[in-house]
């Protein structure tokens, strides 16, 4: 495995297969012995609303369903006014007798701009669903993370800015899930515990059980003061919290 994630990162860096570009939502672009639409992954054609997609599963992503404003969460992908956003971020708001209000950061997929719309609680809006794919990160360079599948032996450059801030974790061969819609790809997460090394510590602790600790990645985050640098420790990515020493 690490032989085979090392040819295609030498592979990759010496040459770049530039396939189309992804709207003008990023510079994505898909590199690859098979494309993400090669005939091998086209079986049929099916038209809908007077668009043909090149594979089946496109035209299902279309068929939303509809549900309470209440139960969307960052990741989800709506239609709005004939638009695709992905929810951001929601925050919920109780009203008293009002009711429940739902604020939503939506990023518009087409143009990447983003917005803020509120909707109520029980409010219906049309959820569409998307594909999600395992990768396998190859490394990072600039803005840009490098995956592979390695089941398709398909290689992606995506933007590093789709996985938010998780993106400071992304290290060689860690396993990935990427979202795409059309083929285009929204948004990328990573593992909710990894393994990072402790680079330094502070020498005072700021409470009598915690100090501050620096990551290899260059994070901040509070451990327990019998931990020091150089040390391995489990880290939760949702919230930067320290979970464990790892194991060795």
């Amino acid at each position: 495995m690490r032989a085979l994630l090392q040819l295609s990162k030498r592979i990759s860096r010496a040459l770049v297969f530039s396939s189309s570009s992804y709207s003008s939502l990023t510079s994505s672009r898909t590199f690859a012995t098979l494309s993400l639409f090669s005939p091998d992954c086209n079986s049929a054609a099916i038209t809908t609303n007077g668009n043909v997609y090149a594979r089946p599963w496109l035209a299902i992503q279309h068929r939303g369903v509809k549900v309470n404003a209440i139960h969307l969460r960052p990741g989800n992908v709506i239609e709005k006014s004939g638009r695709i956003f992905e929810v951001v971020d929601a925050e919920h708001k109780q009203r008293g007798r009002g009711g429940a209000i739902l604020t939503l950061e939506l990023r518009d997929v087409d143009s990447g701009n983003k917005q803020t719309l509120r909707f109520g609680a029980e409010e219906a809006v049309e959820r569409v669903f998307v594909e999600e794919r395992s990768f396998t990160c190859l490394y990072t360079e600039h803005e840009s993370v490098y995956l592979i599948d390695l089941e398709k032996f398909e290689q992606l450059e995506v933007p590093l800015s789709l996985f938010g801030q998780a993106a400071a974790y992304l290290k060689e061969e860690m396993k990935v899930k990427m979202q795409f819609f059309d083929g285009r790809p929204l948004s990328g997460s990573i593992p909710k515990q990894v393994t990072c090394i402790i680079k330094e510590t502070q020498d005072r602790a700021a409470t009598p059980r915690y100090k501050k600790a620096v990551l290899d990645n260059g994070l901040i985050i509070q451990v327990p003061t019998y931990i020091e640098a150089g040390e391995e420790v489990v880290v939760n990515t949702e919230d930067g919290s320290f979970v464990t020493r790892a194991n060795k």
